[in-house]
This record gives structure tokens, C-alpha cells and sequence, in this order.
């Protein structure tokens, strides 16, 4: 694996061969590793500093000496892997690959930065210290914590965008080897990568690492769908094959009648994206006709424009093929927010079915690929590139600098900025904005100056007068119109989208709360010295828990905003005991003063020892005598037979989602020490399904999808909803049945009756 044919740099390599004459396993292991990531690290156009980079594998390999992983093999593989991955996969230099292979040492050793320092220089330290701040996962234990460590890898990404790209790099080669890991801790860290991990790399046009980590964190979520799913693409190869090579022939000819160099090839739908589709759409994966794709990657002809090629191409193909009109997609003129640049269109291909093609020079396909690691690559030429994300880096930087966000809000403000396909919006003097997807015109005027925002009463769009939550679309041109006396309302949170806007309406809406609690705290104090009692902190309190408040801001603003009136004599209120949590709540609802005897008996109730769980083994949900050991989630409503997981809530109670639910998504990145791995056991009581059966209406069609159901499967139908127009018809059946394979053998035998088309089981 060693042998290198550049002899300029074999002397270069020198220390890395210096061996002992005989390697264990391990230390063989080691070597081969390292002599792989120097064979990539010299195959990339970066200036050599080899030496750098042995000094720093030395370094960390003495470092995690005798250390080994889950997995069994040396600790520092892994430093070594993240490394080719940030060198190969990536294309960052020699910096990022020495701080990739000393990510762990600060963490896990007894070194620290100020010794990295020392021997690698500032840069590198920096780097390191920025992983080292942001490790355990971006998350702790508790969901506040979890925020703050996010916050500081934002930051920390704002420095040096390397902090990021290594921290992915690290995920990566995380997810790669999940396998040795338990089932609950597996969900814990696909769920968290398919939250934050996966949109990060495509905010930062990871393209290729996104889509491999979203398969990832999907193979171990759904191994079920993601084994059928890869079945049904090897199944479906040859067909596919006969289709591109079909339509090549002529394009190829043509492109080579222009005397270009390019490359073409198909590109497939990743298992995740398809399944994400059949989900979202609800269709079957026969019904997805865009599962590839085809690419086309050409070097420019010497002096002309990468863009007019593009459209020369584009000429080439619409002369063969018949276009799509409204799937024309230019990112050629307008570059998506990560740098992503192509021309993608669909045509009517030779078999009948619609082709999507991808038409990108070499450099729009590498930035593609590797996103902002490659920009830099090109920088010197184009300044303009960065431009995107540096926007992006701000918005974040304004998020952050916005005091206390709550976590779970913070972590999906953020996320609202990661994903989002963007629009594009003209102001009325021209000028374009970059919005995203969804947002509406409140949020164009926070895009314009938060002042404008705060004093929106309406817009004009297209010249035409519409509300505030009127949402944009591409193209469009916007009036914001305001008023001095017009003030943020707590409303205006239903209709923002944009994370720059929910974070000035909040900061608003916190002060203006404040200002009230202020003024209630003005009247308690006052209502005190009436009654000639001291106004101290727990006097104060004990009012707040009479009136089943837990914090005194609270108190005050409900004080001020009369929703708490205070009794002229709170002697009385200050006597009553109010020691016990439960006596309180209980008070609180009834508003009644129960007799101490209650109180005591809730007392001795109160002291419930809390179920501990063994998170290594699979949680048993089962029921004896008609007492189940679990609470069925609202959201999802899983049943017996479902991928499903558990979550431990407050009272000690576990809650069943099913895997795929998207509160059970956030539950895993954000309270990943929560999550049970569940197994069903035989169940003798019925739960809750709604089949949605669509088909052509003819007459007897209910009755014989009523009959089916009931007789055939002798099952009770709660709700029947169904409803024809045009000669179709659509309906909804909600049931009792027992367990999932009822479901599944249902919409077999009721997919074969005459006239209907589809049967699929929906969330209710």
C-alpha cells in the first residue's frame, strides 16, 4: 500500500517508514492507515507538508496508545479514517488533516490545547479547541445544555468553517461504524444525525456526505424499508440501464458533432430520498419517476462562458427531446445558497417516460460534490463565491447574539435555516433577496431591517395589497407598508418562517413582558404594604404557589394583566399550608381550600420510586390484564407490529412513537439518554388504524370495502369517511384492529377488489 511512484515525495515519507523490524496486528493495522491517508493526501493538489502531517500522527498515536474502540481495533483508526475523510472526500489540506487526527487528544487525554499549541502553532490549536468545545455529540444530557453546545459550534463555525467540516467528518465515520453499537444508542445518533448533521452538510454543499449520511441514519431507523427499498433498486437496474442507454445514443452524437468533452452518466435516487418521497407523497415506489437522473459533466472549451455552454447543451437536448416546461430549474445565473450551480431540465425521453437531466461543468460538479471546500480551490478567479455563505454564517451569528433561546425552539430555528429551498424577491427598486421556501411577506420585511419589520401593517405584492401572512413566491416584487403606531403582536409568530424574524418578534414580545411583569410587581408590593406585611421573596412565593405559578415573572404579568386579581386581605392567602406540590395543583384546579386530612394523604402518596430501565436490552411493551407497561403516543399512534421506540417521560413513564414519527425525531436529538430500543409482545386488545382508499366510483363499491372489513377480518369500523366527485372517489376508514399484519393483509385483499386503486394506512 506504501509504494509511492513520485519519487519526490517517497523521500518526504521517510519518517512515516521507520518501523520496528516486526508489527503486531495492530501496529500493522496503523501503519497501512496511515500510509493510505499519505497515498491520498499526495494525490491532492496541495502543497506537500508530509512532515506536518507525520508529527501529528506520531503525536496522537502515542497519544491513544493502548486505547481501543467499541469495535475492537486501535483507538487511533478512527482519528485516521476522519482524516481521509476531511483529506479525500472533502479536499481540505494539510491543517485540517493534522487537526482531524488530533480532534480526540484534548478530550480523551491528559494533553491540552496550550501543548497543541506548542508544537503545532496557533491554527491548529484553534481548531482543536473548537471540537474539543462542541464533542459528546452536539448534545449533553439535558435539551438546555445540548442548545448552548450548538451555539458554540456555530460560533466556533463562524471562526473557521473547518470546525464544521470536521465535526461532520467525525459523524461520518461515526455512522460507518454504528454497527458495534446498542440499538437505543444507534437511534440516539442517526436521529441526531438526520436532524442537524445531514442539513448542515447540505448547507454546506456536502452533497455526496449528506446523501450517505441520511442513508445511514435510515439503514439503522428502518432496516426493514431500507432493505426492501435497496431490493426494489437492484431489481429495477437493468431496466433502468435499457432506458439510459436509449436515450443516449443521440445526445452523445450530438455532443460530439459540438466538440465537446464531457461525461455522462446516470445517477439514482438514494434509499432515503425515495422512501422521504413515498412517505411525503404517500405513492409507492413504482408511482416515483424521477429515481435517476441523468448528469452531464463537461470541461469548457477555451474562452467561452461556462454559462453560455450550458445553454448550448440545454439547445442540444430540447432539439432532440421534448421539454418539460415547468421543470426547467436555472441554478446556473442564480447559485443555490450553498454554492450549489447547474442547469437541471426534464424531458419526454425516447420510452416514454420522463428524464431528468443535470447538465454542470467540472467545476459546478466539484463544488457540487464537496461544496465550500472546493470554493476555495476556485476563489482566486471568482470572488463572488463566498458571498451565500457568509450571509448564512450572519443570519446564525444574529440567531446566537438574540439572548436566551428556549433549546428545542433554538435547535429548530436553526434547522428552519438549514434545509430550505430558497426563492427569489424583488424589492420595488429591483434589488434581489433571497428568502426561503414558505415565507411570507412579514418576513421579507425582517429580511429588509428588523425597524421595517416591527412596523409592518401590510404589503403590496405584484402591486396588489395582501396581509401579512401572505406567502411569497419567486419572482414576486414587494412593498412592505408600515405604520409608526403598528408594534409586533404575538400572532405574527403563526406566520413567519424565517429564523432572522421569529428571533426579533420574540425579543419584542420578551420585552414587552417584561415591562408588564414589572408593573404587576408594582401592584403585589403595593397590595402587601396595605396589609402591613413585609413584600420578601417568600411571602412573594408563597402567593405564586397559591395561585399555581411556579415563576414570579409569570405572577406579576398574570397580576398586571388581571387574569390574577389579588384579595384585599392576604393574611388569609399566606396561612393556608402550601408546603406540598401535589396539595397545590390540587388546589389550583379546584380553587378550593380542601381539608388538611387531604393534603396529608396526597403527601404520603407523593414519594412514587420512579421504574429503572436497562437501556442495553430491548424494552418489552406487552399488557397483563388488560394493563399495558406503556403510554401509546397522540402523535403517531403506533401499534403491535410497528418499527417503534420508547421514551422515558418525566413521570418515569415510557411512550411509544413509531420511528419514523417526527416528534420521536426531535424526542432522539435532543433527549438521546431517554430512548428505549421496544420489541411488541402478543397483545389480546385493539388499537386504533386509518386505511385511506382511493379508486373509481361505481356503484356497490362501499358495500363491498364495508363487507371486506367487517366479515372478512371481523373487524369494527369506528369512522367511515368517503367521498366521490367526477367519477372517483376517496374515503378514510378508521378502525379497531390488532396488530399491523391485520393492516397489511387488509390492503392486499382490499387492493384486489374491482375499481380501486390504492389502499394505504395514514396517521389520523
Amino acid at each position: 500500500m506504501s509504494d509511492i511512484n513520485d519519487t519526490k515525495d517517497t523521500t518526504d515519507m521517510q519518517p512515516a517508514q521507520e518501523v520496528k523490524p516486526v508489527l503486531s496486528a495492530d501496529e500493522q493495522m496503523i501503519q497501512d492507515g496511515f500510509n493510505a491517508l499519505l497515498q491520498d493526501y499526495l494525490k491532492s493538489n496541495h502543497r506537500r507538508k508530509v512532515e506536518r502531517i507525520t508529527k501529528a500522527f506520531n503525536f496522537a498515536n502515542q497519544a491513544h496508545a493502548g486505547v481501543k474502540r467499541r469495535s475492537g481495533e486501535p483507538y487511533i483508526m478512527h482519528p485516521i479514517a476522519v482524516a481521509r475523510i476531511v483529506c479525500r472526500e472533502m479536499g481540505l489540506g494539510s491543517t485540517s488533516i493534522c487537526s482531524a487526527l488530533l480532534h480526540d487528544v484534548v478530550e480523551d487525554t491528559e494533553y491540552t490545547v496550550e501543548d497543541i499549541k506548542d508544537m503545532f502553532g496557533e491554527k491548529i490549536a484553534q481548531i482543536v479547541d473548537g471540537l474539543t468545545k462542541i464533542s459528546g455529540g452536539i448534545f449533553g444530557e439535558q435539551a438546555s445544555a445540548q442548545a448552548e453546545n450548538f451555539r458554540k459550534l456555530l460560533l466556533t463555525m463562524s471562526d473557521d468553517i473547518r470546525v464544521i467540516l470536521i465535526k461532520i467528518a467525525d459523524r461520518l465515520h461515526n455512522m460507518r461504524t454504528l454497527g458495534s453499537m446498542l440499538p437505543a444508542k444507534q437511534f440516539k445518533i442517526a436521529g441526531e444525525t438526520l436532524y442537524l448533521y445531514a442539513p448542515l452538510a447540505h448547507r454546506l454543499g456536502l452533497f455526496s456526505i449528506k446523501t450517505e449520511l441520511e442513508d445511514l441514519s435510515f439503514k439503522y431507523e428502518h432496516p426493514q424499508e431500507y432493505a426492501f427499498i435497496n431490493l426494489k433498486l437492484t431489481s429495477t437496474e437493468a431496466a433502468r440501464n435499457t432506458l439510459f442507454e436509449h436515450f443516449a445514443v443521440p445526445v452523445d452524437k450530438k455532443l460530439k458533432e459540438m466538440g465537446l468533452n464531457y461525461e455522462m452518466r446516470a445517477r439514482v435516487k438514494s434509499a432515503y430520498s425515495i422512501w422521504n418521497k413515498m412517505e411525503s407523497k404517500g405513492v409507492s415506489f413504482e408511482d416515483i419517476y424521477d429515481i435517476y437522473a441523468v448528469r452531464i459533466i463537461f470541461d469548457p472549451l477555451p474562452g467561452v462562458d461556462e454559462k453560455n455552454q450550458c445553454w448550448d447543451i440545454y439547445s442540444a437536448i430540447t432539439d432532440i427531446y421534448r421539454i418539460r416546461p415547468d421543470r426547467i430549474r436555472d441554478w446556473v445565473s442564480r447559485p443555490k445558497a450553498n454554492g450549489y450551480q447547474a442547469l437541471h431540465l426534464t424531458v419526454m425521453g425516447p420510452d416514454g417516460q420522463w428524464v431528468e437531466i443535470q447538465i454542470r461543468s467540472r467545476r459546478m460538479d466539484e463544488i457540487a460534490e464537496k461544496g465550500f471546500a472546493a470554493h476555495w480551490k476556485y476563489k482566486e478567479h471568482n470572488i463572488e463565491e463566498d458571498t451565500e455563505l457568509d450571509k448564512w454564517l450572519q443570519t446564525i451569528t444574529e440567531i446566537l447574539e438574540s439572548p436566551d433561546p428556549n433549546a428545542l425552539d433554538f435547535l429548530d430555528t436553526i434547522k428552519l435555516n438549514l434545509f430550505t429551498s430558497e426563492i427569489f424577491v424583488f424589492t420595488p427598486k429591483g434589488d434581489i433577496k433571497t428568502l426561503p421556501q414558505g415565507a411570507t411577506a412579514l418576513d421579507f420585511g425582517y429580511a429588509l431591517h428588523s425597524d421595517i419589520g416591527n412596523k409592518c401593517i401590510g404589503a403590496k405584492v405584484n402591486h396588489r395589497l395582501v396581509p401579512l401572512s401572505h406567502q411569497l413566491a419567486s419572482g414576486d416584487q414587494v412593498e412592505i407598508l408600515t405604520s409608526r403606531s403598528q408594534n409586533p403582536q404575538p400572532e405574527w409568530l403563526n406566520f413567519v418562517t424565517t429564523a432572522r424574524a421569529r428571533a426579533r418578534i420574540d425579543a419584542y414580545l420578551k420585552k414587552i413582558r417584561k415591562e408588564a411583569a414589572k408593573e404587576g410587581e408594582i401592584k403585589v408590593i403595593d397590595a402587601f404594604k396595605r396589609n402591613n406585611l413585609e413584600a420578601n421573596t417568600s411571602n412573594i412565593d408563597k402567593l405564586c404557589m397559591y395561585f399555581g405559578f411556579s415563576k414570579r415573572e409569570e405572577f406579576f404579568y398574570a397580576v398586571e394583566k388581571g387574569d390574577v386579581i389579588l384579595p384585599e386581605n392576604i393574611h388569609k392567602l399566606l396561612k393556608e399550608k402550601t408546603d406540598n406540590v401535589l396539595f397545590k395543583y390540587v388546589k389550583q384546579a379546584l380553587r378550593v381550600a380542601t381539608k388538611a386530612t387531604t393534603g396529608k394523604k396526597e403527601e404520603e402518596e407523593q414519594p412514587k420510586e420512579k421504574p429503572k430501565y436497562d437501556k442495553k436490552k430491548p424494552y418489552i411493551l406487552k399488557e397483563e390484564a388488560f394493563e399495558r407497561n406503556y403510554v401509546i403516543a397522540d402523535c403517531c399512534k403506533p401499534i403491535p407490529g410497528d418499527e417503534s421506540l420508547g421514551f422515558i417521560n418525566d413521570d418515569g413513564n415510557v411512550v411509544v412513537h413509531k420511528r419514523s414519527c417526527p416528534i420521536a425525531m426531535r424526542l432522539k436529538s435532543s433527549f438521546g439518554e431517554r430512548i428505549l430500543n421496544t420489541e411488541w409482545s402478543s397483545h389480546h386488545s385493539s388499537f386504533e388504524a386509518t386505511l385511506e382508499i382511493k379508486g373509481i366510483d361505481s356503484i356497490g363499491v362501499l358495500n363491498t370495502i364495508t363487507r371486506t372489513i367487517s366479515d372478512d377480518f371481523n373487524v369494527n369500523i369506528i369512522r367511515l369517511l368517503i367521498e366521490a366527485k367526477d367519477g372517483v372517489f376517496e374515503g378514510r376508514v378508521k378502525m379497531k384492529v390488532h396488530d399491523v399484519e391485520d393492516i397489511q393483509r387488509m390492503c392486499v385483499v382490499l387492493s384486489k377488489i374491482k375499481n380501486i386503486q390504492s389502499v394505504a394506512r395514514v396517521a389520523d
